[in-house]
């Protein structure tokens, strides 16, 4: 599997697209936004740039994109009015890998803008908007060309399935039950793309240029707590299910494994001091509930499933095929739906602030 051509969300705006079924990923954005507030405050203020250029990185498509582009415009347009200077030209890079739906986010570009400037009035600077598909594990922009970079619930994909995970089997990403060597190949992809993400934006960056990066991650040291490992242990479960019912093959669903690394803050710290070409201004690491639209509704399932088959389901049916997908989701909402009757089920976001060392 091709990590770079089967990893997209469900693009357009159907039942299970990304953008009907991101709530969790908006509520996350919304939930680290005094963070994001105060790097892009502190950048304004010590640059006072006239073009100010941002990148938001793993944008996908939907409303979410526009809630980060809205917030950070707000922000400096509050900032500039208050020291008396006139709007920046702002100039947005959305960026993710080439199969994501751009088309989505520029259709939406009129009726975005219209409601900007409803919000804030005429007087903010013009805005400019450019789609960059690419891998953020590689060069993206020229030298010394950004301000900002956002991305959020994007970091913790990995640029491929680590090496030697072939004996994972009745597993879909690291479990109790995996050797291991599968943690030590998961931990090793990631510190290797983590690196290279912070060396390439340091490149990219001007100097005293700033990041906000959100992770799907832990609070414990172990990378296979239920804290960011039992979402998808249920559905290898309902794979699995699957295997014994005839309709999956066991080596289909042994030789599968979700690229993805989820990171506690210890190791962001770790990985961001070694490659050293940033300082940690904010690290933290909230909790938010399986079920962003309402803890308690009693068909938590069914939405927390249509979550994950609107991220997950491109990297399944590369494996699976498209014909299953009804079956494995229902069967995963199920699972889901148990699981959230009998206990407490939440993400752990893990938040850093950055900024370029001079």
């Amino acid at each position: 599997m091709k990590v770079v051509e089967v990893l997209h969300m469900n693009g357009g705006n159907g039942d299970i697209s990304y953008a009907k079924n991101s709530l969790v990923q908006q509520k996350v954005i919304l939930m680290t936004k005094p963070i994001t507030e105060q790097a892009i405050t502190d950048l304004y203020c010590s640059l006072f740039p006239q073009n100010l250029c941002i990148a938001d990185l793993g944008c996908s498509s939907g409303a979410n994109t526009f809630i980060v582009v809205s917030e950070l415009v707000k922000i400096v347009e509050k900032e500039r009015k208050k020291h008396g200077f006139q709007s920046p030209e702002f100039h947005f890079n959305f960026n993710d890998l080439p199969g994501n739906d751009f088309n989505t986010i520029f259709q939406s570009l009129d009726i975005f803008q219209q409601d900007l400037r409803k919000q804030i009035g005429e007087e903010f600077g013009p805005c400019f908007f450019s789609g960059v598909p690419g891998s953020f594990y590689t060069r993206l922009f020229p030298s010394n060309s950004l301000h900002f970079v956002h991305s959020s619930y994007s970091l913790m994909w990995l640029s491929q399935v680590p090496d030697a995970v072939e004996n994972n089997k009745g597993n879909i990403y690291m479990a109790s039950t995996s050797p291991p060597s599968v943690i030590k190949a998961y931990y090793k992809q990631y510190e290797k793309d983590f690196s290279n993400f912070l060396k390439y934006r340091s490149e990219e960056l001007v100097k005293g240029g700033k990041m906000v990066l959100t992770f799907l991650g832990r609070e414990s040291e172990d990378p296979t707590s239920k804290e960011c490992c039992y979402i998808w242990e249920l559905l290898a479960m309902a794979l699995n299910e699957l295997v014994v019912e005839g309709l999956i093959e066991e080596e289909k669903v042994d030789s599968f494994n979700i690229p993805q690394y989820t990171p506690s803050p210890a190791d962001v710290k770790y990985i961001v001091e070694k490659e050293g070409s940033f300082t940690i201004n904010q690290l933290e690491a909230t909790r938010i509930h399986w079920n962003a639209c309402n803890e308690n509704y009693k068909n938590g399932g069914y939405d927390v499933s249509r979550c994950m088959r609107a991220v997950a389901e491109p990297l399944l049916v590369s494996q699976f095929g498209e014909e299953l997908m009804d079956l494995v989701f229902h069967k995963y909402e199920e699972i889901i739906s148990d699981c959230m009757s009998k206990e407490q089920t939440e993400f752990i976001n893990v938040t850093v602030s950055l900024t370029k060392r001079n």
